[in-house]
């Protein structure tokens, strides 16, 4: 169980989350056991038992928390936003939770002294071993918040891959490296994190060395920095000594500082234009197809958080250099969402999309299918001749944009669902539908209740027959699981007591924003929390519904705007949903985008290397061949000399003087290295191989060799350079 999950189970807030690490880690330890177990029922099972009353005390805890702890003032200004690079890619800030931290303990330990058995759980339950080391980190913690500032920035930049990750926070009071070498001294040597805390006088000598690997921490008298790498602290430092940069006066700089305006607690963003950027100029068909998703406009995603009067608010911008287009437009303008008066008031998710014209919709999917392949909607169009049914005139042209997903149970064989749609030509749909059930491979009926027409098509199957029943009822179509839940809907929809007119629903929904939404989801997140600790304690799923039943529902509400997407929530357990919304659009897109610029750089960069060994064999003929790209690259004495141990022939990007054979170059994603085929005298042939860091930076493999042919093979990256006869064996380059 992730700290993120278990968090949403207990329905805390974001500073809820964060301080309430010990109780989060003892359920964690306690699901953690379970696999070591033999016993039908859980630790956590067995303690609720061994110990009556412990549940009533969990309760007592965790309320007692969120009531007393409070959430870290919200920030008007940020001291460290300004003193960032220009080339700040993306940004994330942080409240010191330090004294929340504090609070929480106190009152773990109060309630420890207080309660007989909270405290002989925590001494001699399953918790005894790790319950000491949550403690622990919570007091660490706490200490730790004291000598930073109120804020805690983590970014990363383009200048290089080492500047990727920085982490960097005031420093408020002397001692901070004293305490940090003293608390790394309590950690085990057989876990012990590789960090190295260094002080101004120790960066000046210190080297990354060939495999650096951990974190890097520079404390100075005003501020601490953090990296993986000592070059990206060193490049930092240098930055604060020349007083800071610029990325203040830019313009995601000038919008992550208007968001403090407002007061900012939790606020990221990442400059998802200047990503875009990075993309080369050659790859000019995966431009193409991101420019028709819309995407390829994309500008900013912003994600805010804070405590207003009490009470959590978030909101998630995915802003657009213009008017959105393209699947980008998918999302319509806010409406009144009326396909919710058949949801039921008590659903455990619920999902529901305004979607602009879906004719348009399918076009665009069409369009974006054929630019790779032409033919790849030949079956789709014989499926329609077959059917005599054209799919946007005879049904999608029926729908009138909103759509509503309700899930009530999953319990199997046959979870209970329904699914509703506004509807423009129910009758014009209903010809359609009688049209395609006479052609489908199952059995359908009709009946009448009342003044509703119900329509069931009952699915073959040898393990688990299914049923689904529809009707047309005020202009939408009602889907559902079965006959009940489709008679439920409209008993909901007539009586007016559905999802819609819950005040518990209408509270929790997002204030400050249109009536209406393009989007929403909706989770019960007490019934979720049950449903998912069933399996492995019907016990502990009880005790949660018990004291959780009244938590308030996870409510976001998704907004589309002319040049924007938004998303806000009052749930703080909806932050992660919240930013997921959006994420789920737009990120897969830019990583799709990343990973074929950085394939298109691999090949330009392979071609590159050819050009070079060839240019290499005509000045040094005796060599032949370069055996490695070392040779092909600039003296480090400097531009002045030239040699056969260092032509100059490619930038020391690619030629860096530890770039022999055998080793592995990085750039722009990818790995490099060149292996010379070589006699006693010189080289006859050469195999130069190209292959992605990780899987998130490139799904092929390339290679060449001396006929200049660049290939590919798909698959993860590769551990060893390719020899001359498996590089011809792969697939070339078109």
């Amino acid at each position: 169980m992730g700290l993120r999950k278990l968090c949403r189970w207990v329905d805390c807030g974001f500073t809820k989350c964060a301080i309430s690490l010990a109780m989060v880690f003892l359920l964690a330890s306690i699901c953690a056991a379970q696999v070591k177990t033999q016993s039908a029922e859980t630790p956590l099972a067995d303690d609720l038992k061994k110990y009556p009353g412990l549940a009533q005390e969990f309760e007592k805890l965790f309320n007692k928390v969120q009531e007393e702890v409070d959430s870290p003032p919200v920030r008007k200004q940020s001291k460290l936003l300004p003193l960032l690079p220009e080339s700040t890619l993306y940004y994330a800030a942080l409240p010191n939770y330090g004294d929340a931290a504090h609070k929480a303990l106190v009152i773990l330990h109060q309630e420890l002294q207080v309660s007989n058995v909270l405290r002989e759980w925590w001494q001699h339950g399953e918790l005894a071993k790790n319950g000491p080391v949550a403690e622990q980190m919570l007091e660490n913690f706490s200490r730790l918040s004291q000598y930073i500032g109120d804020e805690i920035v983590i970014t990363g930049s383009t200048d290089s891959p080492e500047h990727n990750v920085v982490f960097m926070a005031e420093v408020r009071k002397s001692g901070l490296r004293d305490f940090v070498q003293q608390m790394l001294k309590q950690i085990p040597s057989t876990s012990k994190p590789p960090v190295r805390v260094l002080d101004l006088q120790e960066l000046a000598s210190a080297t990354d060395g060939a495999a650096s690997q951990g974190l890097v921490v520079l404390i100075r008298p005003d501020f601490v920095i953090a990296a993986p790498r000592v070059k990206a602290v060193r490049d930092f430092n240098d930055l604060l000594e020349s007083k800071g940069g610029s990325f203040g006066s830019t313009q995601f700089g000038q919008r992550l500082m208007r968001a403090y305006d407002g007061g900012a607690s939790v606020l990221a963003g990442a400059d998802l234009q200047k990503l875009l950027k990075q993309v080369p100029q050659g790859a000019t068909e995966n431009q193409e197809i991101l420019a028709r998703t819309g995407f390829g406009d994309v500008k900013y995603l912003i994600w805010e958080h804070k405590n207003v009067v009490g009470e959590p608010a978030s909101q998630t911008e995915l802003s657009f250099t213009g008017p959105r287009h393209g699947v980008a437009s998918w999302l319509a303008a806010p409406t009144p969402m009326n396909t919710l008066s058949f949801v039921s008031p008590k659903p455990l998710l619920v999902t529901t999309l305004v979607l602009k014209n879906w004719s348009e919709i399918l076009d665009d999917v069409r369009s974006l299918a054929t630019a790779s392949n032409p033919n790849a909607w030949a079956s789709f169009d014989q499926m329609q001749q077959m059917m005599n049914l054209n799919v946007k005139r005879d049904l999608l042209s029926h729908f009138d944009g909103e759509i509503t997903l309700e899930l009530d149970t999953v319990e199997p064989p046959n979870p209970a669902w329904r699914a509703i749609v506004r509807v423009n030509h129910p009758e014009g749909l209903q010809q359609t539908l009688d049209r395609l059930l006479a052609t489908g491979p199952f059995s359908a009926e009709s009946f009448d209740e009342g003044n509703v027409r119900y329509h069931a098509l009952h699915v073959p199957s040898r393990t688990n027959p299914m049923e689904v029943v529809y009707a047309l009822v005020d202009g939408y179509l009602v889907i559902g699981s079965n006959h009940e839940a489709v008679t439920e809907a409209v008993q909901f929809h007539t009586s007016g007591g559905s999802l819609r007119a819950s005040p518990k629903f209408v509270s929790a929904l997002p204030t400050g924003h249109p009536a209406g939404a393009s989007a929403l989801f909706y989770e019960d997140p007490a019934a979720m929390t049950a449903f998912a600790l069933r399996t492995a304690s019907p016990e502990a799923a009880g005790t949660f519904l018990r004291f959780r039943q009244d938590a308030p529902p996870i409510v976001v509400a998704g907004y589309g705007e002319e040049t924007a997407i938004r998303s806000a929530s009052t749930n703080t357990a909806a932050d992660a949903a919240s930013i997921m919304i959006v994420a789920a659009i737009a990120i897969p897109n830019l990583l799709r985008a990343r990973m074929a610029a950085n394939e298109a750089s691999a090949v330009a960069n392979l071609r590159t290397l050819n050009t070079a060994e060839i240019v290499y064999s005509t000045t040094y003929p005796q060599k032949g061949y370069a055996r490695d790209m070392a040779s092909l690259g600039p003296d480090p004495r400097g531009p002045q000399f030239t040699s056969a141990r260092h032509a100059a022939v490619v930038n020391a990007e690619l030629g860096g003087e530890t770039c022999t054979a055998g080793t592995w170059c990085m750039k722009s994603g990818y790995k490099f290295t060149i292996k010379g085929i070589c006699g006693q005298v010189a080289c006859k042939d050469f195999v130069a191989t190209a292959t992605p860091v990780d899987a998130n930076t490139g799904t092929r493999s390339f290679c060449s060799t001396s006929d200049g042919v660049v290939r590919y093979q798909l698959g993860g990256p590769l551990t060893s350079p390719v020899s001359a006869p498996q590089c011809k064996a792969w697939t070339p380059v078109q």
